[in-house]
């Protein structure tokens, strides 16, 4: 049985490999800056998620080069999407959006423009920009979901309801823009059966998907009840065996985008078997092979 990775996607579109490159637009939160509130998601670090970023005080040209640069040091790729990652990535205004959306473009070997943002964050203004945006150069939205669940939602401060999350997935939709979904596995108190079905509602409407371990990290309000003995995080043999499950449900046409996630080494507190990179992949890729599940291309990251 096989299943659509990235690696393969990417060649697919593009021809050949082409790297991410992570920038940050130096944007916020409506979780952070007091609109929902201020402490962000429970699992979210102080970065935003974006601890592999480039500097947020460089241009997003001069980001572009130096994160490029690290890439060409080690690989003869030639083309790159560029990623903007940390916070909330159309939460400003069109203005600003636009400015460094074309900048982010400008360059040649820039394939595609991928964006993370939140579902509640896309205003029609910025729905009209990644449409005329992405008629110059593909454009890629990930929308952090995380679970359907509403207590897990309430509990990890999503501050959105499912149902804005399906009407940001219709707009993205119809203007032809690439929607990933990023779930989360091993939240407290979710049984598998509920990750499952996170998974497969967001595979239903993706055209790919994020699967990301629950990490604990350092200064995060998870860590307060982690250390409180409120839950316990995923072995990797739970992991994996949740993993093949997942990706037995997905539609053979969702591109998965990830499988685990990388939690920085200064701040993960937990599980720390996730730390182990090649370790974890060794492992995925052995669970998926007893399983008789192979991806159309080797999984690398």
């Amino acid at each position: 049985m096989y299943y659509y990775s990235l690696n393969e996607y990417i060649k697919d579109t593009f021809g050949e490999k082409a790297y991410k490159l992570s920038i940050d637009g130096g944007m916020t939160c409506p979780n952070r800056d007091g609109t929902l509130g201020s402490r962000g998601c429970i699992f979210c670090s102080a970065g935003g998620s974006g601890e592999f970023a480039a500097d947020r005080e460089l241009s997003i040209s001069e980001q572009l080069s130096q994160a490029k640069q690290r890439i060409v040091a080690k690989s003869d790729c030639k083309k790159f999407i560029a990623y903007f990652q940390p916070f909330t990535n159309t939460y400003a205004p069109v203005r600003t959006l636009r400015k460094l959306y074309y900048e982010a473009i400008a360059p040649d070997e820039i394939v595609a423009l991928s964006i993370a943002t939140r579902p509640d964050c896309l205003g029609d203004d910025v729905i009209g920009l990644l449409s005329e945006i992405n008629k110059k150069k593909p454009v890629w939205v990930e929308l952090g979901l995380q679970t359907i669940h509403p207590r897990s939602a309430e509990y990890i401060r999503r501050g959105y309801e499912l149902k804005v999350y399906d009407e940001a997935v219709k707009k993205l939709r119809k203007i032809g823009v690439q929607v990933i979904t990023h779930i989360i596995l091993g939240l407290p108190g979710e049984s598998r059966e509920e990750m499952l079905r996170s998974v497969e509602y967001a595979g239903e409407r993706s055209d790919g998907i994020k699967l990301q371990l629950l990490h604990v990290l350092k200064g995060t309000d998870l860590l307060k009840d982690y250390e409180a003995g409120k839950f316990e995080v995923l072995t990797m043999e739970e992991y994996i065996d949740i993993l093949c499950d997942c990706i037995e449900i997905l539609p053979k046409n969702v591109v998965i985008h990830r499988l685990t996630g990388d939690g920085d080494k200064k701040l993960l507190v937990a599980p720390l078997w996730s730390a182990d990179k090649k370790r974890v992949i060794n492992s995925i890729n052995k669970g998926l092979s007893k399983r008789d599940v192979f991806f159309s291309a080797p999984l690398a990251t």
